[in-house]
């Protein structure tokens, strides 16, 4: 992977930022002896991973990403590496302990601190952390999608977030949903979109 920043990847004075979210894809299932950290992608994990990273290389949602936060679990890893294969320029990815199976007001802080200069940010991480700081920076959007992220975040599934007032400005509602997609969501002209707004 990269590990430098370009310079489209920095933000200019005064402009929004971009969030975007993306759960982990699926994983094999709880077993007692394996500990929940290590528990690798299953299969239709494996699959839909990579999926994950072609969506945003063709919606265009990867290009000013400067950092990719990442949970350290195994699961959260191999979805990133898979995702990240997918893209023509991959970010540097950060696997920041702080990140593993995290409530939301934690996810916030580390997001206003990892983020300070940077146009875009992803964050790959765990139900139901992930869900909850989307559901709860989704002031405005689409209807239709405001509703779909409150419903649910599938694995493997994105949900991208414009911020105008930035890192330090995120708070409950201060997000507009832009896009969601899943693996399941129908492909065709939208490649793949669920109302996105572009």
């Amino acid at each position: 992977m990269a590990e430098e920043s370009g310079p489209s990847r920095a933000v200019p004075g005064g402009d929004g930022v971009r969030l975007v979210l993306v759960r982990h894809a699926k994983a094999v299932r709880k077993d007692p002896r394996i500990d929940d950290f290590d528990r690798a992608l299953g299969k239709r994990g494996r699959r839909e991973a990579p999926r994950t990273g072609r969506w945003l290389a063709e919606s265009g949602y990867a290009t000013d990403l400067g950092l990719v936060l990442c949970s350290p679990s195994r699961r959260t890893r191999e979805t990133w590496e898979l995702a990240a294969f997918e893209l023509d320029d991959p970010p540097p990815a950060d696997h920041d302990p702080r990140l593993y199976k995290t409530p939301p007001a934690e996810l916030v802080s580390v997001l206003r601190e990892r983020g300070r200069g940077l146009r875009a940010v992803a964050l790959v991480g765990h139900n139901p952390g992930i869900h909850e700081l989307a559901a709860g920076l989704c002031g405005s959007g689409p209807p239709d999608l405001l509703e779909q992220v409150r419903d649910g975040f599938p694995t493997s599934g994105v949900v991208v977030i414009e911020l105008p007032g930035g890192w330090e400005g995120l708070a409950p509602g201060s997000g507009r949903v832009s896009a969601r997609w899943s693996p399941a969501a129908p492909e065709g002209p939208g490649r793949g979109e669920e109302g996105a707004e572009r």
